[in-house]
């Protein structure tokens, strides 16, 4: 079996997204509330980069967004930051390490940048977290979502960043 391949979305990739979306929506509850448009969420707000995962007949089994982090409050952030968004994959395409090898080709885009990232995952998310925490990301910190369950709920948000990799050193000569 090849494994999937990582490239940059496209627009004619949305569709595919969307259909995965939905399947993980259905398996996982993720996300919490289904977007009114779908197509519009993965798009908004307007990426910095984004990613799909394809298989060898070029069918969407996962992707991941890089989104620019919001102007932060004075002194949140000291270096570039930028926010890992809509990560999801396949029921189907689990177990082939894709969730990783996703988030590291977020971090190679966010180490030419010399960008950290961060992120937000529901408390509850326990195999989400497994994965952050098993690549790398440091929990620092909780908060209580802007937004509720579907049944109206708070949510609480575990909130995870991971440093970009320092440039190489060029040797002196």
């Amino acid at each position: 079996m090849t494994p999937p391949r990582i490239r940059r979305r496209r627009g004619v990739d949305l569709d595919g997204c969307v259909a995965v979306l939905a399947e993980v929506h259905r398996l996982d509850g993720y996300p919490m509330n289904w977007p009114v448009d779908p197509h519009r969420w993965l798009c908004d707000p307007r990426p910095a980069r984004a990613w799909v995962a394809v298989d060898a007949d070029r069918t969407i089994v996962g992707h991941i967004a890089v989104h620019r982090a919001a102007a932060p409050a004075e002194g949140q952030f000291a270096r570039p930051t930028a926010e890992v968004a809509r990560l999801f994959v396949s029921p189907a395409a689990r177990g082939m390490a894709l969730g990783g090898a996703l988030l590291a080709r977020a971090r190679r885009w966010a180490n030419e940048r010399a960008t950290d990232l961060v992120l937000e995952v529901a408390v509850g998310d326990t195999a989400a977290v497994a994965l952050y925490e098993r690549t790398g990301w440091r929990c620092t910190g909780t908060r209580t979502a802007p937004w509720t369950a579907p049944d109206g709920g708070s949510v609480s948000l575990r909130h995870f960043t991971v440093r970009s990799d320092p440039p190489p050193r060029l040797a002196e000569q």
